[in-house]
């Protein structure tokens, strides 16, 4: 071959694997799972129920880690997960209570499921 033909492929291969980034080393590069917020076990947040007291709920689920700094009667327990490889998860569970202290409405819902782009 010639000198020259070498050369080229050599350059090309060398720009392929530039290109290509960490799109190829993305499942050999260690990513580990980030967990954030309150943790929510359903078995807990089901054992929650409107005409509970605050410190009941604080019994059960602990103290919110988000705090509505305009209303204090709601609380936000938020639970992100960032699995290594997989998905974005984020569960949340808003508890509003009223004047007397007691539970008047739970949601919970799981807010998004998306994919990670890595690299």
């Amino acid at each position: 071959m010639n000198i020259m033909t070498d050369k080229k492929i050599i350059s090309t291969v060398f720009v392929v694997i530039l290109i290509s980034g960490c799109s190829m080393f993305k499942n050999i590069i260690y990513h580990p799972d980030i967990n954030q917020g309150n943790y929510l076990i359903l078995s807990n947040v089901s054992r929650v129920r409107i005409g509970m007291t605050k410190q009941q709920v604080v019994y059960i689920l602990g103290r919110t880690i988000m705090h509505d700094p305009f209303d204090s009667n709601t609380w936000y327990y938020i639970f992100r997960r960032a699995s290594g490889y997989k998905n974005i998860s984020q569960e949340t569970l808003i508890l509003t209570f009223n004047d007397h202290d007691v539970l008047i409405d739970i949601n919970y819902r799981t807010a998004f499921k998306k994919s990670k782009n890595l690299g």
